[in-house]
């Protein structure tokens, strides 16, 4: 039994910390699809349909919403760094359990899967739409009036054998899609379902901004973003967290993670020419982000939107 257990620790850490995760650039460092792999080593009872819904929320927030979803038999922790024994009696009430697997990092030790564990089929899914999406963008925007070709119409295209009119200089064959249009055709926005079936997060979403898409997330540059603003190219992601009501060490664990998110999502809208702001719900969340990255201070306003 130990020697399959650090079989699937092994595992476990290996899908946690590669390098080189095979979604891409922008999706590997995408806070959803990080989470959703990180959560993919894990043993869920209900299929994974808690992580699922809590994917967009920083890692820590996930753990403490979808712990109870753990199929504790499965899993060991261990608290190898003694840090889990010296934070806030806040954190340390939801157990040790949870303050291991909320770490940033995975400690080596720290915890061990016992047996093999199956990727929750929700988990799958929603990994195997999202792959889809970025490497096929165009069956994505299928039935929502998009006219690119479907793919096995484009792998179906011969090319032409026509000669050339005489006398006219050979020229080397162009690629079927100039690089200009890629980049204009993945800068599109393409509305898209909300996820997560949060509803006083997606109300929020809707009518802040106003979104331009009411009841639609939207797609652009490989990023899903909460809302297109109407009237303006400024896209908009919407965070509802009950952050006040956080301890120190959740709010420091929610901050940095949304730090790294919010700058990502900002070179992205940027390099496809839109604006980016955050709302947050409160004036300490907005206070908490600043004190880390006074360089967001222009992208970050307060909504004041419930859950």
């Amino acid at each position: 039994m130990r020697f399959r257990a650090s079989l699937a620790l092994i595992t476990f850490l290996s899908a946690c910390a590669s390098s080189a995760p095979p979604w891409g650039v922008h999706e590997s460092r995408s806070q959803r699809v990080a989470n959703l792999q990180r959560a993919a080593a894990l043993p869920w009872r209900d299929g994974g349909q808690c992580v699922v819904r809590e994917a967009s929320q920083p890692w820590p927030v996930l753990v403490e919403r979808c712990y109870q979803a753990l199929d504790h038999d499965q899993v060991e922790f261990h608290d190898t760094t003694g840090r889990c024994a010296v934070v806030s009696a806040g954190a340390a009430a939801v157990g040790l359990g949870f303050c291991v697997l909320a770490a940033p990092e995975i400690v080596v030790g720290a915890v061990i899967v016992l047996g093999v564990v199956v990727v929750a089929v929700a988990i799958k899914e929603e990994l195997d739409s999202y792959e889809l999406r970025h490497h096929y963008p165009e069956e994505a925007g299928s039935g929502r009036g998009t006219r690119t070709a479907p793919r096995a119409a484009v792998t179906e295209r011969k090319p032409k054998l026509e000669p050339e009119p005489a006398g006219q200089d050979w020229r080397p064959p162009v690629p079927p899609v100039p690089v200009d249009r890629a980049r204009h055709a993945r800068c599109e926005p393409i509305p898209v379902k909300h996820r997560g079936g949060d509803d006083a997060h997606n109300t929020c979403a809707d009518r802040i901004p106003p979104n331009r898409y009411p009841g639609m997330d939207v797609l652009v540059g490989g990023k899903h973003f909460d809302a297109l603003q109407v009237g303006v190219r400024v896209l908009w992601e919407i965070k509802t967290d009950q952050f006040d009501t956080y301890s120190g060490f959740l709010r420091d664990q929610v901050v940095d993670d949304q730090v790294a998110e919010f700058r990502e999502d900002r070179e992205i809208a940027r390099n496809c020419g839109y604006g980016f702001v955050v709302g947050v719900s409160s004036a300490a969340h907005k206070k908490a982000l600043l004190e880390l990255a006074p360089d967001l201070e222009p992208n970050i306003v307060v909504t004041e939107c419930k859950r």
